[in-house]
């Protein structure tokens, strides 16, 4: 059984590594999307902006810096079994691997705590970096979702509470005023997730969830399968393509996660991902052996 101190200071190593990693590499399924979607889209310009897009991802890995300037502020979403036996040191431990990849990687730092009006300089403050807990049901072991979040992709986030006379059909043009306002300077083509709940802050969380879901995945329910598929389709409608030039795709993909909603309310928020989508994840079992799903070949 390894020592608290020991055990301490190998998660801190590990996490510190895998905030580099998911800083300077995209996960595998966007850059999958992004290559697909360079071969939809026809004219020189577009093929050109994307061909940059990829250019900048392979020095980013090749100088081993990161994919882009603004490396946000660092959330992570955690899915853990209570036997995971490191539990009670993980939120010391994130904070102590941000401080330590501000200066490694390095990472930008962005953290201003409110009322002091003072840059922090190592990406920790009040509560940040942020951390969502979710238990998992008879499991020993932590699955950790990290994602940056830049402020390009934070301005356009949004979120209203409608009647529920307006309907569901009342989010679609909410979501389209979000995107083609200032979702237009997010670096598109945007990955969109919206939420559906029954108050702004559940829907707002459920939004930024979505945002960090695998590339491919679709809503378990039929109806919201259909309703992802049909503001997909819109979107890539409207004739914008990357950084907001005419195109044929604005987004890489639209995912809604939803709640039960009370019977007097329809609540929506809507949150945009850049084209670097930096969402990464890592399961760790309690002796700090890992997995990196998003990472074919990946060795921290």
């Amino acid at each position: 059984m390894l020592g608290e101190e020991n055990a301490r200071e190998r998660f801190i190593s590990l996490l510190e590594k895998f905030i580099a990693l998911a800083a300077v590499r995209l996960s595998d399924d966007v850059m999958a999307r992004l290559e697909e979607m360079r071969k939809n889209e026809d004219s020189s310009l577009q093929k050109a902006i994307y061909d940059s897009y990829f250019e900048n991802l392979k020095m980013a890995v090749e100088l081993n810096k990161p994919c882009c300037q603004d490396t946000g502020l660092l959330q992570f979403y955690i899915k853990t079994g209570t036997a995971f036996p490191h539990l009670n040191i993980t939120r010391e431990v994130i904070t102590e691997a941000v401080r330590r990849a501000t200066k490694s990687v390095p990472l930008r730092p962005n953290a201003v705590n409110y009322f002091d009006e003072k840059n922090t300089g190592d990406n920790t403050g009040e509560r940040s970096p942020w951390i969502d807990w979710e238990i998992a049901d008879n499991s020993a072991e932590m699955e950790i979702t990290l994602y940056f979040s830049g402020a390009g992709c934070s301005l356009p986030g949004q979120a209203k509470v409608f009647k529920p006379s307006d309907g569901i059909e009342a989010v679609i043009p909410f979501v389209f005023n979000a995107v083609c306002g200032p979702g237009v300077n997010a670096c598109p083509p945007l990955l969109v997730g919206i939420g559906l709940g029954h108050n702004i802050e559940n829907a707002a969380v459920l939004s930024k969830k979505a945002c960090v879901r695998l590339l491919g995945t679709k809503h378990p329910h039929p109806k919201g399968a259909e309703l992802e598929k049909r503001i997909t389709d819109g979107l890539n409608g409207l004739g914008m393509g990357a950084q907001g030039l005419r195109g044929n795709q604005a987004v890489m993909g639209v995912h809604i996660e939803s709640s039960a909603r009370h019977t007097a309310t329809i609540a929506c928020a809507v949150n945009v991902s850049c084209y670097t989508l930096r969402r990464g994840i890592i399961r760790i079992k309690s002796d700090f052996s890992y997995e990196l799903p998003t990472y074919n070949g990946a060795v921290l």
